[in-house]
């Protein structure tokens, strides 16, 4: 039986390069792992773009695999291919719900009255009237976002980090494809961006297979072995 194809969806303020411990894990096992661009701009835009990427680039079967805002994405990008999905550290929406609106109320560093607090706020060529695009401040990263990698880490991503739309966060989800699909969870159990008892409520929600991992937001970083774990579940 043919191995599935791995197909991993970075999440905001992050880049395929996010999920390197763990591609090259799956490569090792002979695996072929595709990590395409999210363009982080809003689900209407970023789940056609990757459906059309899974439509053009893969054959046969594919695990699809989401972080943090990933998750939001794959959950509306699955074609008919896709036969299982991970998500880790991430949003596992219901149709209509939205990042800002799982946020409230959760204790998320990211749920305060001043966003400016942790953003720096920026406007972008041709964005729709009202949009921006949000930047982590580099506190913001070294506290909440990647606090157990390596210093020089967290700089790094502070450098190279894609900002996301506002929009991104504001636009609601429609029907996912957890509903269908055998899904799976990771749960960073020191996630300061999407508190781990929102993963929880969310991953019970949708029947995923949940795990846990002692680590931050990017946990498929600092302990990629309980993302790679999972997803050779859903390989399976």
């Amino acid at each position: 039986m043919s191995k599935p194809t791995i197909v991993l969806v970075h999440g905001a303020w992050a880049d395929a390069s996010s999920w390197n411990p763990v591609a090259t894990e799956l490569q090792s096992q002979g695996f072929t792992v595709l990590a395409p661009t999210n363009l982080l701009r809003s689900v209407a835009i970023d789940a056609p773009y990757i459906s059309s990427f899974l439509a053009q680039r893969t054959e046969g079967p594919v695990v699809l695999v989401g972080h943090s805002y990933g998750g939001f994405v794959i959950a509306n990008a699955a074609t008919e291919n896709v036969k299982s999905l991970v998500f880790v550290d991430a949003f596992i929406p219901d149709e209509g719900e939205f990042v800002f609106q799982i946020l409230g109320g959760s204790g998320s560093a990211f749920d305060i009255p001043d966003p400016s607090v942790v953003f720096d706020i920026g406007g972008y060529p041709g964005s729709p009237e009202g949009d921006a695009e949000a930047f982590l401040k580099p506190d913001t990263v070294h506290t909440s976002f990647a606090q157990d990698l390596p210093e020089a880490d967290r700089w790094l991503i502070a450098a190279g980090q894609r900002p996301i739309t506002l929009a991104a966060n504001t636009t609601p989800s429609g029907p996912p494809a957890w509903k269908n699909l055998p899904s799976w969870a990771v749960i960073g159990t020191e996630d300061k961006v999407i508190p781990p008892a929102t993963q929880r409520s969310m991953a019970e929600r949708a029947g995923a297979t949940i795990s846990e991992a002692p680590g931050s937001h990017v946990s498929m970083v600092s302990h990629p072995q309980v993302t790679i774990d999972a997803i050779l579940a859903a390989a399976a």
